[in-house]
């Protein structure tokens, strides 16, 4: 048999065998959304990172650096200080909103703060969540069928029911605690990969006397340049296409932010920042140069699809069985990121619409099953996209990271951080963000200016009008004392 087959039968094996094993632990709704509050900040922060970085990451991202050359590295730069930002100015806060107001999910956080419009705010962030995060999990599992086909040579079709399998027993299972645990393993395998991966590829360029430089240069006219050869006004158009990404790490991606909100101290959230600023930077640092050693090691043109060029690296580098622990660390991406959102979407249908809104009747472990199902429903239909659907992984995940990301941040940050946010605010900052975020994709702007970017802004600005056209009602009583006094 396969010697990467036989490594990736045994890591499924793994994972599976642990949230079948944390599946005891499971006795409610909380536990099985956020872990009951249980969980170490260190094993919160290898969480995130593993969620937070798909197989975009691997795939997606390294394709990037080797079509762009030296110019991807924003991308980088700004997701890195995104999350490091997340961590340092965010966590604790979400920690003690959720200690506060007893909630579960980062749609009925918002919905507390702003209890005159609770429910249809829930409903729209709940729409807005499962409709794009949906096809997100859709690319995490077309990644796994292109990182089976590359790997193993086996049909994409196979590699995605495969993948599925996976994330929706690991999920099904135990939800948030498995999702956790077995992420930690997942974590370690991606940055094994990320790190090693590289200094191999260096030790073979050198080894075999090619220039790093003479084949960025020769890879085409942008590709020797930080800013892409570009002057002036493109040069900015660049730098916040690429760095646009910082956006949509300000809180408002769901799958992240319940680590936030399952921390259980400040000596927990510590430690977890320490975690993922150090896991961050060794990561990203890693992606970028393997994209870089690519286009040393080959021609531009070389690969049908650039996003397979890091499992044809590790197959070319490294003996199989090790070339199989390290394209687990791509399965592992995968997974960590798809069960998470996976896990997401059915809570806010079980929890923020069934148990908030609509006050369904049930018991905690009658939630938890109808929570399971909803796993196994949604799991399906992400399958479903991931063999009908020809996009990229990259191109998707952009998109759901602006659908998702970039609405919700402006909301979160001026919930925490600016007094005069209303209802009013948050319902023009969800309903912004879809609809421009739909319409900015369908059209060519999109190519000049990304909606990772575009999106935050506009409903950020949406969010600041109606929140002083049609102040809370509270706000406007004391605005009215003010001016009296006056």
């Amino acid at each position: 048999m396969n010697t990467i087959l036989v490594v990736f039968i045994l890591y499924g094996l793994v994972v599976v065998g642990i949230g079948y094993y944390f599946s005891r632990q499971v006795q409610s709704q909380s536990d099985f959304i956020l872990g009951g509050k249980r969980l170490p900040g260190w094993a919160l922060a290898f969480s995130e990172r593993a969620t937070g970085e798909s197989a975009w990451l691997l795939l997606g991202y390294t394709g990037f650096v080797f079509m762009t050359g030296l110019s991807g590295i924003w991308v980088a730069v700004g997701i890195a200080i995104g999350i490091i930002f997340a961590w340092v100015f965010l966590a604790k806060i979400f920690m003690r909103e959720t200690q506060k107001h007893n909630v579960l999910t980062l749609t009925d956080l918002l919905a507390v703060r702003f209890g005159q419009k609770a429910n249809l705010i829930r409903w729209l962030a709940s729409i807005l969540i499962s409709g794009f995060l949906i096809f997100y999990v859709g690319a995490q599992i077309a990644g796994a069928g292109k990182m089976f086909l590359s790997a193993l040579n086996i049909p994409m079709s196979y590699g995605v029911i495969l993948a599925a399998i996976i994330i929706i027993f690991t999920t099904f299972s135990a939800g948030f605690i498995s999702i956790v645990w077995t992420d930690i393993i997942q974590s370690i395998l991606m940055l094994v990969t990320l790190v090693g991966l590289p200094i191999v590829a260096l030790v073979y360029i050198f080894t075999n006397d090619l220039s790093i430089v003479q084949s960025v240069q020769a890879a085409g006219d942008t590709h020797n340049a930080w800013f892409g050869g570009l002057t002036g006004f493109a040069i900015g158009v660049l730098f916040f296409n690429n760095f646009s990404w910082f956006f949509g790490f300000l809180g408002g991606q769901p799958q992240l932010s319940s680590r936030f909100m399952a921390l259980k101290n400040d000596k927990e959230a510590k430690q977890g920042t320490i975690v993922a600023t150090i896991w961050t930077i060794l990561a990203y640092g890693g992606a970028f140069m393997i994209g870089i050693t690519a286009i040393t090691m080959y021609d531009q043109g070389s690969f049908t699809d650039v996003e397979t060029i890091l499992p044809t690296m590790t197959m070319q580098l490294f003996p199989t069985w090790l070339a199989g622990i390290l394209l687990a660390g791509v399965l592992a991406a995968i997974i960590s990121t798809a069960n998470s959102q996976l896990l997401v979407i059915t809570s806010s249908v079980t929890e923020d619409i069934l148990n908030k809104t609509l006050k369904v009747n049930l018991t905690q472990k009658q939630f938890v099953w109808l929570s399971r199902l909803c796993v196994l429903i949604f799991g399906i239909i992400g399958l479903v996209i991931a063999v009908v659907s020809d996009s990229l992984v990259y191109l998707v995940v952009s998109w759901a990271w602006a659908g998702v990301g970039c609405t919700l941040s402006p909301a979160i940050l001026m919930t925490f951080f600016w007094k005069r946010y209303s209802s009013a605010g948050v319902i023009a900052t969800i309903l912004s963000g879809i609809i421009f975020t739909i319409l900015w994709i369908s059209t060519p702007l999109e190519a000049i200016i990304t909606s990772r970017f575009s999106t935050f802004f506009i409903a950020a600005i949406f969010g600041i009008v109606f929140s002083l056209i049609f102040p809370d009602k509270e706000e406007a009583e004391k605005a009215d004392n003010v001016q009296g006094a006056l």
